[in-house]
């Protein structure tokens, strides 16, 4: 394989890329886009070969030996109180193992994640920020798929608009970010080109799916109890029924042309989302099987 300088002057070749989360909706679509231009990357989770537990100073080390390059994903989430302790002190660990570049996955009008991104910024690495709007895979990857399959989207949003970004806009940002050294101490914000309500969300995706989905403004209380009813854990129920409250405000309505400017492409619609993941089946059920 042809060895490639970065930018940074490091071998793209002989990079090996920490993915935190990687087995997660960012993490995976990452790793598999650097697996596909032939670099090493490294999954680090619980239930890899070699356990990485965010909250578990002692798997830091031998998670970190090797690596050039890592991707943050912190767990459960960066507003939440802590959350700047435990990256502070995981990226001082990376730095003093080796790693020279990260890219920390951030979130739009959080305090908690503005300290977290300045502490990584600080750090002696070279550091990426990047700032997400909504991901519109949270209707068809997460917690508001099963509102979509049951043609009921429950949440406390009112008439905010979000400008919903697209997954595979923030991997492809992402790797850019991994790979290429004019991003270095920069903040990318990323959004999609539009900002909608749930309620136009709504009516994106039922002309997607094909039936009638509808959006309910509800109270924070009844958004966390249908979390729990659906099967989440008290905590990560109240823990997101705290950021919906947190940031469903209208502070983050606004969009950006990043994606763009990074990529050169314009960045993916709700629409076109809806229609993709549509087709590839987010949203279809297979009929239970019963017994003869």
């Amino acid at each position: 394989m042809i060895q490639r300088r970065g930018r940074l002057g490091f071998s793209e070749s002989m990079t090996t890329t920490l993915i935190t989360g990687g087995t997660g909706r960012t993490g995976r679509r990452i790793a598999d886009r650097l697996l596909a231009r032939h670099l090493a990357v490294r999954v680090a989770s619980r239930s890899a070969r070699v356990p990485f537990d965010w909250h578990d100073e002692r798997t830091w080390a031998a998670t970190l030996d090797g690596c050039s390059a890592a991707y943050l994903c912190y767990s459960p989430d960066l507003a939440l109180p802590g959350a700047d302790a435990v990256v502070d002190g995981f990226v001082r660990a990376a730095a003093a193992r080796g790693v020279c570049r990260v890219v920390l996955l951030s979130g739009r009008g959080e305090d908690g994640a503005r300290r977290c991104e300045e502490l990584v910024l600080a750090a002696p690495l070279a550091a990426t920020v990047v700032r997400c709007a909504w991901f519109q895979e949270n209707f068809s990857e997460h917690f508001l798929r099963d509102g979509v399959l049951g043609g009921r989207i429950a949440i406390p949003a009112g008439r905010v608009a979000e400008p919903f970004v697209g997954l595979a806009d923030v991997a492809d940002v992402a790797v850019a970010a991994l790979t290429d050294g004019r991003w270095a101490g920069r903040v990318l914000e990323l959004t999609g080109p539009e900002s909608i309500t749930f309620g136009r969300a709504a009516d994106l995706l039922s002309v997607a799916v094909g039936r009638e989905i509808a959006y309910h403004d509800v109270t924070v209380a009844r958004f966390v109890a249908d979390l729990t009813d659906a099967g989440a854990t008290v905590d990560e129920a109240q823990g997101l029924g705290w950021l919906v409250g947190e940031v469903l405000d209208g502070r983050n309505s606004g969009t950006t042309d990043t994606v763009e400017r990074v990529l050169g492409r314009p960045a993916t619609t709700f629409a076109q989302y809806a229609r993709r993941a549509a087709a590839a089946g987010a949203w279809t059920v297979e009929p239970a099987v019963g017994r003869r």
